[in-house]
């Protein structure tokens, strides 16, 4: 989480705005896989590997949690930040995980669309919930990369 809350933080100062961190929009909780490469877990977990992939919404990670977990979670920081800010702009800044969820949620897909959704490191997606519901306008923006040196999306 510490890249979200040092993003957070540069985008809060360059605005000259609070910052502060939710707990429930912390990644997912990978268990024993935590801070393996998709490489390894597929080696080590195969079929766990396999159905991570192909069935998202029904794996738990061996002692970690599950998607609905997660969506359950950010649902709630999501839920906290609307009613303490009804009429204000928001920057969340989050990991790929619990971004998917919450634009699964705001599109009203299931978690096993969870593969569908794209997130690209620094990917801007756009909410907005208001009294007429939620929208997304946008999701995984990545144009504002292209004059980045070495960016993901100049071929680099």
């Amino acid at each position: 989480m510490q890249r979200c809350v040092v993003t957070g933080r540069l985008i809060a100062d360059a605005s000259a705005i609070p910052s502060r961190v939710l707990d429930d929009l912390n990644d997912i909780d990978y268990g024993t896989w935590q801070g393996k490469a998709h490489e390894e877990a597929r080696r080590t977990f195969p079929l766990e590997y396999r159905r991570w992939l192909t069935l998202p919404h029904l794996v738990r990670f061996p002692s970690g949690e599950s998607l609905p977990q997660l969506a359950a979670r950010a649902a709630d920081a999501l839920r906290h930040v609307v009613d303490n800010h009804p009429d204000a702009t928001i920057v969340i800044v989050g990991h790929d995980s619990s971004n998917r969820v919450l634009l699964l949620q705001a599109l009203g897909l299931p978690l096993s669309a969870y593969w569908r959704i794209a997130q690209d490191p620094c990917g801007l997606s756009e909410i907005i919930v208001n009294d007429d519901g939620i929208s997304v306008l946008r999701m995984n923006e990545t144009a504002h990369l292209a004059t980045i040196e070495n960016s993901p999306r100049n071929g680099s």
